[in-house]
């Protein structure tokens, strides 16, 4: 399950063929907070900007989002916080440079971060909706995870005794077929994390500043 992560700086939105977007969003990102999110229109990708968790249409509050950021795909068209936006298809991606996991050692957590072996951002599955907070029309999502107990990189984070998840990461040559999917045909997208690109370091939580 994954509960932080660093989206894609905008100076690099070319890398994913993709102009700068236009709206801010902050480096480091948890559940609440405004993030970028690409979706498909008219077979052209566009970006959006999002809040980290899910808030259904029957939810009005941002609060909300601490409890949806991920969504499990053995039960995400069962869950009343998804069933509007998986009813629907509501796909989109998430652009990603790190994904931050905890990984125990010596029975303590420590913040280990996943990346690309070459640096490149990568792009998440996530499914996506709206609601009305306060007059104000707010777009969210969650990512979409798959089980990892058996996944040799994929279980080495979260606690001894806990399920393994693993997001699921979309490459660039199945970006517009996950996007304009229906959820009948999903599944077959649900793909393992590959083990010939990523990698995991040690990424301590910057400290806050005393001033």
């Amino acid at each position: 399950m994954c509960a932080n992560y660093e989206p894609i700086a905008k100076s690099r939105a070319h890398l994913l063929n993709l102009f700068e977007p236009t709206f801010d969003y902050k480096a480091d990102v948890y559940p609440g907070f405004d993030c970028p999110l690409i979706f498909s229109k008219e077979g052209h990708l566009e970006w959006r900007q999002v809040k980290f968790g899910m808030i259904p249409p029957w939810k009005h509050d941002i609060k909300f989002s601490k409890y949806t950021y991920n969504a499990r795909t053995e039960t995400v068209d069962k869950k009343p916080s998804f069933l509007h936006a998986w009813a629907r298809s509501q796909f989109a991606l998430i652009p990603v440079e790190v994904i931050y996991e905890p990984r125990y050692v010596n029975d303590k957590a420590e913040r280990w971060g996943i990346y690309r072996n070459d640096g490149l951002p990568f792009t998440v599955a996530a499914i996506y909706d709206s609601t009305v907070i306060d007059g104000q029309h707010i777009r969210s999502m969650s990512m979409l995870t798959i089980n990892a107990d058996n996944h040799p990189f994929m279980n080495q984070f979260h606690k001894p005794e806990d399920e393994k998840r693993s997001i699921i990461v979309i490459p660039e040559e199945f970006r517009e077929e996950w996007l304009n999917c229906k959820k009948e045909d999903a599944a077959k997208f649900f793909f393992e994390m590959p083990l010939d690109q990523f990698t995991a370091n040690h990424f301590p939580k910057p400290r806050k500043s005393d001033n």
